[in-house]
């Protein structure tokens, strides 16, 4: 059975001073839902080290 969605799963890496900030996440998040992405979910670890982002969309 074929899957209705498809899924991507991009890490968003601290920026220069070793966050990850809020304006980093927002423009992943907006170059992703110009795509066509919705996102699924989000998961942080510290705040020093890469976010990870799930999105899906229809295939």
């Amino acid at each position: 059975m074929k899957s209705k969605w498809i899924y991507n799963v991009v890490e968003i890496r601290p920026g220069f001073m070793g966050r990850v900030k809020p304006e980093h996440i927002q423009e992943e998040l907006n170059r992703q839902g110009a795509q066509g992405w919705e996102l699924v979910n989000i998961a942080f670890s510290a705040p020093t080290r890469p976010c990870v982002a799930v999105f899906k969309k229809e295939q």
